[in-house]
């Protein structure tokens, strides 16, 4: 059975290319266009891994939609690969490894997202 990858983004071009790129490489893909729309699907679709982007209705509704999820016993251990522009657009950069207090994800992936990373990223991350 495939796994399952849910991506979290308003952006539906973007979402439509993430889901052929991962489709190809054998993950089944859902999408939500909000972060209140994807803590429903994280319920009812219970992924494997979540694709969740920063800036969507607000400029940080991805790290509190994070949050969200860290703090539900259910899903809490679902990993999370935060997609951002925030780097192209303010030059800060997130380190997991420095930041993980700060904001509790597994990966970052930098818009615009390069197709071989994505796939290498949700592979490096996802729980076999």
């Amino acid at each position: 059975m495939a796994k399952k990858v849910l991506i979290i983004d308003d952006d539906f071009d973007l979402v439509e290319a993430m889901r052929i790129t991962l489709e190809a490489a054998g993950y089944d893909v859902v999408d939500a266009q909000d972060g209140e729309k994807g803590l429903e699907k994280i319920k009812t679709e219970s992924p494997d891994l979540i694709i969740l982007d920063v800036m969507m209705s607000s400029m940080d509704e991805g790290f509190h939609v994070a949050y969200k999820i860290r703090d539900d016993a259910s899903i809490k251990d679902t990993p999370i690969v935060m997609l951002t522009a925030v780097g192209n657009q303010t030059g800060f950069q997130f380190d997991p490894g420095k930041d993980a207090d700060f904001l509790p994800v597994d990966a970052f992936l930098e818009k615009p997202v390069n197709p071989k990373k994505l796939v290498d990223v949700v592979h490096q991350n996802i729980k076999v």
